[in-house]
């Protein structure tokens, strides 16, 4: 999972929106691993973590169409 994770942020550091995907989708994997695991701390990071990554892609989508225009 931390490599899917990393994947994302690499692929986001270029400006390549498949990274924010990514990690966004590396969160579900966390989300899943912390209910079957009964480990709910790790629920906060993944929200936190989720919630940051969605934030940082739609200010990069407005930059993007910022440019464009």
């Amino acid at each position: 999972m931390t490599a899917v994770g990393v994947t994302g942020l690499y692929f986001a550091g270029k400006n390549n929106k498949i990274g924010w995907a990514i990690g966004i989708f590396a969160q579900t994997l966390w989300t899943a691993y912390a209910l079957t695991t009964e480990q709910y701390g790790f629920l906060v990071s993944a929200f936190a973590y989720g919630w940051v990554y969605v934030k940082n892609y739609l200010a990069w989508r407005s930059i993007e169409r910022s440019r464009r225009d």
